[in-house]
């Protein structure tokens, strides 16, 4: 069987977020993108990926999205799925961002992060990245945030802090 690639683009974010036990703090250091691969059986399946960012989503600006949007159009020509791994409080920002400026696109554009950082035990973090890995595989072409056992289409997404998670506005 061929092996399909996916490209990965992390951003920083919740999701990749360590713990500094000397002053209890959370910040972004570096990507925890090949310690979730290690945790993962993908023998079909090759990532290239792209350290891009490492930030809380809060700090992003339009120029770290610009960041962005050239990352992923440089990828776009390889025709293999985009994943995004992106702090969850402007995720809904930036996908709209690519959304304005790719449509229509050849590929799957799949951005996922975590309410809580990977490493913890109630972490939500393996879980949407394993579910939007997949997901590269299922869907159409276009722009999209996966997120506990959701996957939603943009435009018209947003995240719902009461809940926790995004939901597509009606």
């Amino acid at each position: 069987m061929m092996k399909r690639t996916i490209n990965i683009i992390t951003t920083g974010g919740t999701i990749e977020k360590s713990y500094d036990e000397f002053d209890g703090t959370l910040s972004n250091r570096g990507s925890h993108l090949r310690e979730m691969i290690k945790r993962l059986r993908l023998p079909y399946v090759t990532i290239n990926h792209q350290d891009l960012l490492w930030k809380d989503s809060l700090e992003m600006t339009d120029f770290d999205r610009e960041m962005i949007y050239l990352a992923v159009k440089n990828f776009m020509p390889q025709g293999n799925p985009i994943l995004i791994l992106h702090g969850t409080d402007t995720m809904d920002i930036t996908a709209q961002y690519l959304f304005d400026r790719l449509m229509p696109v050849a590929v799957p554009i799949i951005l996922t992060g975590a309410m809580k950082p990977f490493g913890f035990e109630d972490s939500d973090a393996l879980q949407n990245f394993t579910e939007a890995l997949y997901a590269t595989a299922l869907v159409e072409p276009g722009i999209y945030i996966s997120m506990h056992g959701q996957l939603h289409q943009m435009p018209g997404v947003r995240k719902n802090r009461e809940r926790g998670t995004f939901e597509k506005v009606v």
